[in-house]
Protein backbone atom coordinates (compact mmCIF):
# COMPACT_ATOMS: atom_id res chain seq x y z
CA UNK A 1 0.00 0.00 0.00
CA UNK A 2 0.99 3.52 -0.80
CA UNK A 3 -0.22 6.76 -0.31
CA UNK A 4 0.11 10.19 -1.88
CA UNK A 5 2.06 12.38 0.40
CA UNK A 6 -0.10 15.85 1.18
CA UNK A 7 1.48 18.53 2.54
CA UNK A 8 -0.51 19.88 5.95
CA UNK A 9 -2.21 23.40 5.27
CA UNK A 10 -4.58 25.17 7.31
CA UNK A 11 -7.45 23.07 5.69
CA UNK A 12 -5.58 19.83 6.58
CA UNK A 13 -5.54 21.40 10.29
CA UNK A 14 -9.22 22.27 10.27
CA UNK A 15 -9.96 18.91 9.20
CA UNK A 16 -8.24 16.94 11.90
CA UNK A 17 -9.07 19.40 15.15
CA UNK A 18 -12.15 20.15 14.33
CA UNK A 19 -13.21 16.71 12.18
CA UNK A 20 -17.22 16.72 10.30
CA UNK A 21 -18.13 13.35 10.54
CA UNK A 22 -17.57 11.28 6.88
CA UNK A 23 -20.29 8.82 5.93
CA UNK A 24 -20.43 5.84 4.41
CA UNK A 25 -22.50 5.09 1.30
CA UNK A 26 -23.04 1.54 0.58
CA UNK A 27 -24.36 0.72 -3.09
CA UNK A 28 -26.40 -2.81 -2.67
CA UNK A 29 -29.70 -1.81 -4.74
CA UNK A 30 -28.28 -3.98 -7.80
CA UNK A 31 -29.98 -7.21 -9.37
CA UNK A 32 -27.09 -9.27 -9.74
CA UNK A 33 -28.49 -10.59 -13.27
CA UNK A 34 -25.06 -12.01 -14.35
CA UNK A 35 -25.23 -14.26 -11.30
CA UNK A 36 -28.64 -15.50 -11.38
CA UNK A 37 -29.47 -14.62 -6.91
CA UNK A 38 -28.79 -11.56 -4.90
CA UNK A 39 -25.16 -11.90 -4.66
CA UNK A 40 -25.22 -9.76 -1.25
CA UNK A 41 -26.97 -12.12 0.59
CA UNK A 42 -24.51 -14.45 -0.86
CA UNK A 43 -22.53 -16.46 2.36
CA UNK A 44 -18.83 -15.20 3.07
CA UNK A 45 -16.58 -15.23 5.59
CA UNK A 46 -20.09 -16.67 7.75
CA UNK A 47 -22.36 -14.02 6.73
CA UNK A 48 -23.83 -12.17 4.00
CA UNK A 49 -21.83 -10.46 2.00
CA UNK A 50 -23.43 -6.99 2.31
CA UNK A 51 -22.85 -7.67 6.01
CA UNK A 52 -19.58 -8.09 5.81
CA UNK A 53 -19.14 -4.82 3.74
CA UNK A 54 -20.86 -2.61 6.43
CA UNK A 55 -19.59 -4.36 8.96
CA UNK A 56 -16.27 -2.89 7.94
CA UNK A 57 -17.52 0.15 7.15
CA UNK A 58 -18.65 0.36 10.69
CA UNK A 59 -15.59 -0.25 12.11
CA UNK A 60 -13.51 2.23 10.55
CA UNK A 61 -15.77 4.90 11.72
CA UNK A 62 -18.14 5.73 9.09
CA UNK A 63 -21.17 7.41 10.61
CA UNK A 64 -23.62 7.67 9.65
CA UNK A 65 -23.85 4.25 7.03
CA UNK A 66 -26.59 4.94 4.27
CA UNK A 67 -27.78 1.37 2.43
CA UNK A 68 -29.24 2.47 -0.93
CA UNK A 69 -31.41 -0.17 -1.77
CA UNK A 70 -33.68 -1.05 -4.76
CA UNK A 71 -33.84 -5.25 -5.78
CA UNK A 72 -34.80 -7.72 -3.01
CA UNK A 73 -34.62 -4.20 -0.49
CA UNK A 74 -36.59 -6.56 2.26
CA UNK A 75 -33.65 -9.10 1.95
CA UNK A 76 -30.93 -7.10 2.38
CA UNK A 77 -32.60 -4.91 5.06
CA UNK A 78 -32.89 -8.35 7.39
CA UNK A 79 -29.35 -9.16 6.22
CA UNK A 80 -28.59 -6.16 8.29
CA UNK A 81 -30.94 -6.56 11.19
CA UNK A 82 -29.22 -4.97 14.54
CA UNK A 83 -26.73 -2.70 12.29
CA UNK A 84 -26.78 0.80 13.26
CA UNK A 85 -26.97 1.90 9.45
CA UNK A 86 -30.32 3.95 7.20
CA UNK A 87 -31.85 3.02 4.25
CA UNK A 88 -32.08 4.51 1.16
CA UNK A 89 -34.45 3.45 -1.35
CA UNK A 90 -33.45 4.02 -5.27
CA UNK A 91 -36.71 3.78 -7.17
CA UNK A 92 -34.07 4.24 -9.95
CA UNK A 93 -31.80 1.48 -9.78
CA UNK A 94 -32.53 -0.43 -12.76
CA UNK A 95 -30.66 2.63 -14.20
CA UNK A 96 -27.03 1.52 -13.16
CA UNK A 97 -25.06 2.20 -10.78
CA UNK A 98 -24.80 6.08 -11.07
CA UNK A 99 -28.19 6.27 -9.99
CA UNK A 100 -27.38 4.77 -6.73
CA UNK A 101 -24.37 7.14 -5.73
CA UNK A 102 -27.06 9.95 -6.42
CA UNK A 103 -29.31 8.46 -4.22
CA UNK A 104 -27.48 8.33 -1.77
CA UNK A 105 -25.24 11.23 -1.66
CA UNK A 106 -28.63 13.39 -1.55
CA UNK A 107 -29.90 11.78 1.30
CA UNK A 108 -27.01 12.50 3.27
CA UNK A 109 -27.51 14.67 6.54
CA UNK A 110 -26.09 18.26 6.89
CA UNK A 111 -23.59 17.84 9.32
CA UNK A 112 -21.36 15.72 6.97
CA UNK A 113 -18.69 16.56 5.84
CA UNK A 114 -17.44 14.13 3.00
CA UNK A 115 -18.49 10.50 2.43
CA UNK A 116 -17.15 7.37 1.56
CA UNK A 117 -18.48 5.72 -1.49
CA UNK A 118 -18.30 1.85 -1.06
CA UNK A 119 -19.74 -1.21 -3.12
CA UNK A 120 -20.96 -4.07 -1.34
CA UNK A 121 -19.97 -6.78 -3.56
CA UNK A 122 -16.18 -6.13 -2.66
CA UNK A 123 -15.52 -8.65 -0.27
CA UNK A 124 -11.58 -7.87 0.67
CA UNK A 125 -12.29 -4.22 1.31
CA UNK A 126 -11.46 -4.18 4.96
CA UNK A 127 -11.80 -1.95 7.75
CA UNK A 128 -7.93 -0.55 7.64
CA UNK A 129 -8.28 0.62 3.77
CA UNK A 130 -11.30 2.54 4.63
CA UNK A 131 -9.63 4.05 7.52
CA UNK A 132 -6.55 5.06 5.76
CA UNK A 133 -8.89 7.06 3.25
CA UNK A 134 -10.11 8.72 5.94
CA UNK A 135 -7.09 9.64 7.21
CA UNK A 136 -6.02 10.98 4.12
CA UNK A 137 -8.62 13.19 4.19
CA UNK A 138 -8.24 14.58 7.52
CA UNK A 139 -4.64 14.82 6.92
CA UNK A 140 -4.27 16.73 3.84
CA UNK A 141 -6.31 18.99 1.41
CA UNK A 142 -7.55 16.49 -0.92
CA UNK A 143 -11.21 17.05 -1.93
CA UNK A 144 -11.49 13.91 -3.37
CA UNK A 145 -9.46 10.46 -2.71
CA UNK A 146 -9.91 7.70 -4.86
CA UNK A 147 -8.79 3.82 -5.03
CA UNK A 148 -6.37 2.61 -7.57
CA UNK A 149 -5.75 -1.33 -7.40
CA UNK A 150 -2.25 -1.28 -10.02
CA UNK A 151 -3.75 0.71 -12.76
CA UNK A 152 -7.52 0.23 -11.78
CA UNK A 153 -9.61 3.01 -10.29
CA UNK A 154 -12.85 1.54 -8.37
CA UNK A 155 -14.03 2.10 -4.75
CA UNK A 156 -14.13 3.01 -1.84
CA UNK A 157 -14.36 6.69 -2.90
CA UNK A 158 -14.17 9.43 -0.24
CA UNK A 159 -15.88 12.87 -1.81
CA UNK A 160 -16.10 15.80 -0.01
CA UNK A 161 -19.26 17.60 0.63
CA UNK A 162 -18.03 20.81 -1.81
CA UNK A 163 -18.53 17.94 -4.56
CA UNK A 164 -21.57 16.42 -3.36
CA UNK A 165 -23.64 18.58 -5.47
CA UNK A 166 -21.45 17.92 -8.93
CA UNK A 167 -20.98 14.53 -8.52
CA UNK A 168 -25.12 14.23 -8.38
CA UNK A 169 -25.36 16.31 -11.19
CA UNK A 170 -24.93 15.64 -15.13
CA UNK A 171 -21.22 16.70 -14.81
CA UNK A 172 -20.54 14.34 -12.23
CA UNK A 173 -22.98 11.40 -13.41
CA UNK A 174 -22.39 9.87 -9.75
CA UNK A 175 -18.49 8.60 -10.87
CA UNK A 176 -15.52 9.82 -8.97
CA UNK A 177 -13.27 9.25 -11.79
CA UNK A 178 -15.32 11.82 -13.96
CA UNK A 179 -14.61 14.43 -10.87
CA UNK A 180 -11.14 13.36 -10.95
CA UNK A 181 -10.99 14.72 -14.84
CA UNK A 182 -12.70 18.05 -14.26
CA UNK A 183 -10.56 18.73 -11.37
CA UNK A 184 -7.45 17.32 -11.11
CA UNK A 185 -5.95 19.16 -8.36
CA UNK A 186 -8.43 18.51 -6.13
CA UNK A 187 -7.50 14.68 -6.67
CA UNK A 188 -5.35 12.25 -4.61
CA UNK A 189 -5.13 8.78 -4.71
CA UNK A 190 -4.23 5.62 -2.28
CA UNK A 191 -3.19 2.56 -3.73
CA UNK A 192 -3.98 -1.00 -2.95
CA UNK A 193 -3.11 -4.41 -4.45
CA UNK A 194 -5.27 -5.70 -7.04
CA UNK A 195 -5.99 -8.77 -5.12
CA UNK A 196 -8.34 -6.42 -2.58
CA UNK A 197 -10.30 -5.13 -6.19
CA UNK A 198 -12.11 -9.01 -6.62
CA UNK A 199 -15.96 -8.43 -6.76
CA UNK A 200 -18.99 -10.94 -7.71
CA UNK A 201 -20.03 -10.88 -11.12
CA UNK A 202 -20.65 -14.44 -12.21
CA UNK A 203 -20.62 -17.69 -9.77
CA UNK A 204 -17.17 -18.36 -10.94
CA UNK A 205 -16.12 -15.04 -8.73
CA UNK A 206 -17.81 -16.50 -6.07
CA UNK A 207 -16.08 -19.98 -5.97
CA UNK A 208 -12.95 -17.81 -6.35
CA UNK A 209 -13.66 -16.02 -2.93
CA UNK A 210 -14.45 -18.76 -1.10
CA UNK A 211 -11.59 -20.49 -2.01
CA UNK A 212 -9.44 -17.67 -1.33
CA UNK A 213 -10.96 -17.25 2.33
CA UNK A 214 -10.64 -21.19 3.30
CA UNK A 215 -6.61 -20.39 3.13
CA UNK A 216 -6.60 -17.15 5.13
Amino acid sequence: MSVMPVEQSALSRQRAHEPRPVAGVVLAAGSSSRMGRNKLLFDVGGEPLVRRTVRAALAAGLDPILVVLGHEADAIRAALTSLPCRFVTNARFTEGMNSSVCAGIAALPAEVGAAVVLLADMPFIVTEMIATIMAQYRSGDASLILSEYEGVIAPPTLVDRSLFAELASEAGKGCGRRLRRRHPELASTVSWPATALADLDVPEDYERVKARLATT
